[in-house]
């Protein structure tokens, strides 16, 4: 067992590896992305059905391999990316049956995802968004605010010039939305509603000043604010591993002095 355990602890060690494993991702993405077109499909479907068993297996052993790679084994599920890769990969066995043919297919996509988990870079800029949901919480509070403000005001001054845009509070807020994205707004929203009403400019750039500029401008604060953290908490972890290591050294050299002078004293 800890030869088995060594020689997979090397190999998921090398940087080989984790390259192969990339490869494989990008292939079954362009595998996917081919079905997609049904006389290419349909000319090879057992040609991508054998890929997509090939590579499903391939991708299982990869697992199995980190799975033993582990001491005790159970670490392997202390990971939450290792779940997300587990659940994956497990998802395309529970699912081959011919009934779930379909949603095999679209499940399949989701393996793409794995390169997430296999790009250091990718993990941390994940990790940094999933921190910043407790700060979303208020920005999508304080965005709520605004928008319920601007879709309220709409409503009451362009319900009639502009029913199709501003004819409740529903459609004023999926207009606001537009608009906030930035996306058509001036032709499409703006200018029929400033022929009517020429004052009406200021009621769009001052929404677009508060939703694009200020909104996003904290989105975008709180996620490069939780990048540098994420930054900060891997450089720690590197030094906490560094010392536990240089620990571990010491008490080995301490083991191996005392042996020494065991030896010593006995001859």
């Amino acid at each position: 067992m800890t030869t088995i355990y060594s020689y997979c602890r090397k190999l998921v060690a090398h940087r080989r590896f984790t390259q192969v494993v990339l490869t494989l991702i990008i292939l079954n993405a362009i595998l996917v992305g081919l079905e997609t077109y049904p006389s290419l499909y349909t000319s090879y479907a057992n040609i991508f059905h054998y890929a997509d068993r090939i590579l499903l297996w391939v991708f299982t052993i990869e697992i199995v391999i980190r799975l033993f790679a582990e001491k005790p084994m159970y670490r392997f599920f202390k990971s939450s990316w290792n779940w997300f890769d587990f659940l994956i990969v497990l998802s395309g066995h529970l699912f081959a049956g011919a009934y779930f043919i379909t949603l095999l297919r679209v499940l399949r996509v989701l393996r793409v995802l794995r390169a997430i988990s296999v790009i250091p870079s990718l993990r941390k800029l994940v990790d940094a968004l999933l921190m910043t949901i407790p700060a979303m919480g208020n920005i999508l509070f304080l965005m709520g605010i605004f928008f319920y403000i601007f879709g309220v005001s709409g409503t009451m001054l362009f319900a009639n010039t502009a029913p199709e845009y501003f004819g409740n509070l529903q459609l004023s807020l999926l207009t606001l939305f537009q608009v906030v994205t930035l996306e058509s707004w001036a032709s499409g929203v703006m200018r029929p509603i400033f022929a009517v009403h020429p004052w009406s400019w200021i009621y769009f750039v001052l929404f677009i000043l508060i939703g694009t500029f200020i909104i996003i401008n904290l989105f975008i604060g709180v996620i490069v604010n939780n990048m540098e953290k994420a930054n900060f908490d891997d450089e720690e972890s590197d030094e906490a591993k560094m010392q536990k290591e240089m620990a571990a050294m010491r008490e080995e050299m301490a083991e191996l002095k005392q042996l020494i002078k065991e030896m010593n004293s006995k001859s």
